[in-house]
């Protein structure tokens, strides 16, 4: 499992030191692709797989269904570490995450997250005041 939330700068030629507690249990290699909320989702490969047959499984004959795969799959890139751990983010998702030089690098549950520090912000500022409210509705399902 991810969890915690820690702040790293992106060097000028996109390269990312993710945190060694997060890096071991991301494997030597994993995806990096296009996340929800305009931040990048990380995953270790075995859960890449389980995420990728989940998506097979969606109809080809829905349009957004259609429309989220090839998002999601088209801005997919498997990477591996250098020496110093950290890895180089591709421009096109450096350019989607609006990642330029601080960023957030957080674990969550299942993948890592990759932020820039102002959107990362914006978030939990945003989140905050629903929290509460989110937490009403988890309710529901025995959180």
């Amino acid at each position: 499992m991810f969890m915690g939330e820690y702040q790293h700068s992106i060097d000028d030629k996109g390269r990312l030191i993710i945190p060694a507690k997060l890096r071991d249990n991301l494997g030597t290699t994993f995806v990096l692709t296009r996340g929800l909320d305009q931040c990048l989702f990380v995953y270790p490969m075995d859960q890449w797989k389980q995420l990728e047959h989940k998506l097979q499984a969606l109809p080809l004959m829905k349009a957004d269904a259609r429309a989220f795969t090839r998002f999601f799959f088209s801005g997919a890139s498997e990477c591996e570490w250098d020496k110093q751990g950290r890895v180089n983010i591709p421009n096109h998702l450096r350019e989607y995450a609006k990642l330029e030089k601080e960023c957030m690098v957080i674990g969550v549950q299942n993948r890592v997250e990759v932020w820039s520090k102002e959107a990362w912000e914006h978030y939990v500022n945003e989140s905050a005041a629903a929290f509460n409210e989110i937490a009403e509705t988890l309710v529901d399902f025995n959180f």
